[in-house]
């Protein structure tokens, strides 16, 4: 294996919960993707699609951090790889495990980027746009608190990932609620000529380096 496969690749949330699942013992790539979704942890990665977790495995193998243990050939269905973590695999999977829960600012949203751009929509559309995000944050909210009730004898620690949802999805709630307010009470307005005198007073004229 060559240098270049054998350096750490860029982490992701699907890797490290597939080095973490193969932490806990070898497997295929459809077992893994069951015990994703069974765990809840679908709600955390995107499983859907059986090829972003093929792909995510095969690019930890490119790089040494995931190997093939034996194809498991069964009685009239198709042969599956069963494969293990490395030790250079659950060195990562520390690693990436422990910066993920400090590091901050790491990822760029969609939605943060369309919250800055929200000035060129009227303001009317900006408002109905953000009532029927509300509604569907409402929606996932009622999910999140249907699925801790729905574990009343399950140990906190694993519950740890809704809670922190739960947490997120109120705060986003009471944020767009608040904003779609002032839109509609007129305490947040904006129009074409206030956005050009903006413009002029704060970016920089086009020969300013």
């Amino acid at each position: 294996m060559s240098m270049s496969n054998l350096e750490t690749p860029k982490r992701s949330s699907l890797a490290l919960i597939v080095l973490w699942q193969l932490v806990g013992e070898p497997m295929h790539a459809y077992r893994m993707q069951k015990l994703i979704e069974a765990q809840g942890k679908h709600r955390v990665v995107n499983v859907r699609s059986p090829a972003s977790l093929y792909q995510t495995i095969k690019r930890l193998q490119h790089h040494g951090l995931v190997e093939v243990m034996e194809t498991d050939r069964g009685n009239n269905q198709p042969d599956r790889t069963v494969y293990d973590i490395t030790d250079s695999g659950r060195r990562a999977a520390h690693a990436w495990l422990r910066e993920m829960l400090v590091e901050t600012g790491s990822e760029y949203r969609e939605f943060l980027a369309a919250v800055s751009m929200v000035f060129v929509l009227p303001q009317e559309e900006t408002r109905e746009l953000l009532e029927e995000r509300a509604e569907r944050v409402a929606a996932d909210l009622d999910q999140v608190e249907q699925e801790l009730e729905s574990n009343p004898g399950l140990p906190r620690l694993f519950l740890l990932e809704e809670e922190y949802r739960r947490g997120v999805l109120q705060a986003e709630l009471a944020w767009l609620r608040a904003v779609c307010a002032d839109i509609r009470g007129g305490r947040l307005r904006w129009d074409e000529d206030w956005i050009r005198e903006v413009g002029a007073r704060f970016n920089p004229a086009p020969d300013d380096h």
